[in-house]
């Protein structure tokens, strides 16, 4: 039985990667500058886990054939160095994966998290809340209203907490439930939860930033085709986080321009 079992962990193992080998399964359709750098250390990562998950298996499978049937009386043998040994050439070897995998990705990350947006990237401020997404955009003046936290009322829809009333830079700006963007112009979002933790997924984009209560954070990219995409929240964040979506249409300039023309009407 112990031999069936080796054998056994040999086939799934190798089933398991044979559709990653014969690239059966691909991607979303990248739709961002920095989507080649982040497909290239996808392809990395899954290369050196991939190589570590078999060999792991196999010695695995070697292991258990080799010693299952071991005879009454037989000198047991210990690995040299003991378990000591094992765990310094564990500790080796793990560090040395990350460490490769930490270097390779540096100039994949830096391209989004360590270099800062252009001086005209659209900022859009992201809000998320159980369980919706809400956008804003500045108005004519280009500066965002202070939200007053007090004032959040999604009974009259005022998703942002802005105070029209004495506030003067909140007067023109728009809050929308969709979100879009002109193609080939850098995004800046600048986001927050209003609640519990969340996450802005894009796929296509190569975008994926988690939301922490208390904290604003922000990442910037640019969408290089034209269509829409779906925005979904990632992070078990309650009973209706499965329904937790909206949507990204990346337009021409001209009817991104249309469009923000026709949200400015709708305040």
């Amino acid at each position: 039985m112990a031999k069936i079992f080796a054998v056994t962990i040999v086939l799934i193992a190798i089933g398991s990667a044979i559709p990653i080998v014969m690239h059966t399964w691909h991607l979303p359709e990248d739709i961002s500058t920095h989507g080649p750098l982040i497909d290239e250390q996808y392809g990395d990562t899954m290369a050196e886990a991939g190589i570590s998950f078999l060999a792991s298996q196999i010695l695995l499978a070697f292991f258990i054939w080799r010693f299952s049937n071991v005879k009454p009386g037989t000198k047991t043998r210990n690995f040299p160095g003991g378990a000591m040994g094992l765990v310094i050439a564990a500790f080796l070897l793990v560090g040395t994966e990350v460490l490769a995998l930490g270097v390779f990705g540096a100039k994949a990350w830096a391209s989004v998290y360590f270099t800062p947006p252009a001086a005209d990237a659209l900022p859009v401020q992201v809000q998320a809340g159980q369980f919706a997404f809400y956008f804003r955009y500045t108005g004519p003046d280009g500066k965002f209203g202070p939200i007053h936290p007090d004032q959040i009322n999604e009974a009259n829809a005022n998703f942002f907490g802005l105070d029209t009333t004495h506030d003067q830079d909140s007067k023109d700006d728009i809050v929308t439930a969709e979100m879009a963007i002109p193609v080939n112009r850098e995004v800046h979002l600048l986001m927050h939860s209003k609640d519990v933790g969340h996450s802005f997924f894009v796929p296509e984009l190569r975008v994926q930033q988690d939301f922490v209560p208390g904290l604003d954070l922000s990442v910037h990219f640019t969408a290089t085709k034209v269509g829409k995409y779906e925005i979904v929240c990632t992070q078990l964040c309650g009973l209706g986080h499965y329904n937790m979506k909206a949507y990204l249409e990346v337009m021409s300039p001209g009817d991104y321009d249309n469009w923000i023309k026709q949200q400015a009407a709708l305040q």
